[in-house]
C-alpha cells in the first residue's frame, strides 16, 4: 500500500511575495502568517500558500500551453466576486472558456503576478 499524503502547502513563484500574500489574503480571508521581501504565506491554519520571491520570473499569458497550474475558488455569485477580485489587481483575460451564450459557469483570471485562477460557482 502506497503511504498517503497530505497537502501541506503549495508554493508561488512571483516578484513580489508581499504582494501576492496580501492580495490572496483578500480573496480567500486566510491569516498572512509570513510576510517579508523575499517570502510571503497565507493559511487557513491547515493549508497553506508560500510565495517565494524570483525576481526574473516573467507571468505566462493566458491562454498558453505553458500554464502550469491554477486554482479554482467556489464563490457565492461568480460575476461579483471577478469584479472584486479585478478591483483587487487581479485581471480578467480575453479568452473566457466558462463563459458562454448559455451563461458562466467560471470565469478565469489573473492574480497580480499573472498566476491563472478560476472562481466558480457554489454547488447547486
Amino acid at each position: 500500500m502506497t503511504t498517503k499524503a497530505k497537502l501541506l502547502a503549495v508554493s508561488l513563484d512571483c516578484q513580489e511575495p508581499k504582494t501576492l500574500a496580501e492580495f490572496y489574503h483578500a480573496i480567500t480571508g486566510w491569516e498572512i502568517t509570513y510576510a517579508e521581501d523575499e517570502y510571503a504565506a497565507v493559511s487557513d491554519g491547515t493549508t497553506s500558500i508560500y510565495f517565494g520571491r524570483i525576481a526574473e520570473r516573467e507571468p505566462v499569458a493566458w491562454p498558453s500551453p505553458n500554464k502550469q497550474f491554477h486554482f479554482d475558488f467556489r464563490v457565492p455569485d461568480v460575476e461579483r466576486a471577478a469584479e472584486e477580485y479585478v478591483a483587487l489587481g487581479a485581471t480578467r483575460p480575453e479568452f473566457q472558456p466558462g463563459v458562454t451564450e448559455e451563461g458562466t459557469r467560471w470565469i478565469v483570471l489573473q492574480d497580480p503576478a499573472g498566476h491563472a485562477f478560476c472562481v466558480c460557482p457554489e454547488p447547486s
